[in-house]
């Protein structure tokens, strides 16, 4: 990917995750800082994916200390970083968690996924309402997690919450962040009693449809690289693989 397209997806993905603080003065990377449990509000990312010079890992972690925070890393998984994720090694970080970025033109996703069927309904508003919220608090769901994940996303600026709806229970949400000229996908979730009905599929639409009204022609998501149904939702959908990346913790 170009470094254009990398910085502006890399800047609405912080955006949409809103940590408690953001260093956004060194040059060429992000560094979101957030006590909370979202990853990517506590990790600082670059920019670019060009190679960069290991000398710059002290510095950053001297930028994490000096505000409190502990520091850790999103790092893209290519061959050009292998000095860098060395020198992390060295100095005690471990890599977890891979993961994908994807990508897809909203004129795609418009076109293969289905709206909502008569009985359900679609919601799309500024600020999340309580059954949105209560969404991340869900069976099967880790309550800490989930309670900090609805936090940072509904204090977020320039994000539609999507919720999908029928006889008055909430099925299905999602956050559409909008800027850098993207939609972001995130915080997508579905009703462990009603997985299977394609309603996840019906969020994404959604969104597409809001982009579209905006004039925003490309939307990305980021996906655990672990997690096989939401990858195949979102093939059938018609996104790419734009870069893989994985985590970086003591």
């Amino acid at each position: 990917m170009d470094s254009g397209t990398v910085e502006a997806i890399e800047r609405n993905t912080v955006q949409a995750v809103a940590p408690e603080q953001l260093d956004d003065g060194l040059t060429g990377w992000l560094l979101p800082m957030d006590r909370g449990t979202v990853g990517r509000a506590q990790c600082a990312v670059p920019l670019s994916h060009a190679a960069p010079d290991p000398a710059l890992i002290d510095a950053i972690a001297e930028r994490y200390r000096a505000r409190g925070f502990p520091v850790a890393w999103r790092l893209p998984e290519w061959p050009e970083w292998a000095a860098f994720t060395q020198a992390l090694g060295e100095r005690g970080f471990r890599r977890t968690q891979p993961t994908q970025t994807h990508i897809a033109e909203v004129a795609e996703l418009l076109r293969r996924l289905p709206d909502p069927p008569h009985g359900v309904e679609l919601r799309l508003a500024d600020a999340p309402d309580a059954a949105w919220l209560a969404m991340f608090l869900g069976e099967g769901l880790d309550p800490v997690d989930g309670a900090s994940r609805s936090r940072a996303l509904s204090r977020a600026q320039g994000t539609r919450f999507v919720s999908l709806s029928e006889a008055g229970q909430t099925l299905a949400c999602g956050a559409a962040s909008v800027g850098h000229g993207w939609l972001g996908v995130h915080g997508m979730r579905t009703a462990a009693r009603q997985r299977g009905r394609g309603l996840a599929g019906m969020v994404l639409r959604a969104m597409a449809g809001e982009a579209l009204r905006r004039g925003i022609p490309r939307v990305f998501l980021q996906v655990d690289a672990g997690n096989a149904p939401a990858l195949a939702l979102y093939q059938r959908a018609g996104f790419q693989l734009a870069w893989p990346y994985a985590y970086w913790r003591r």
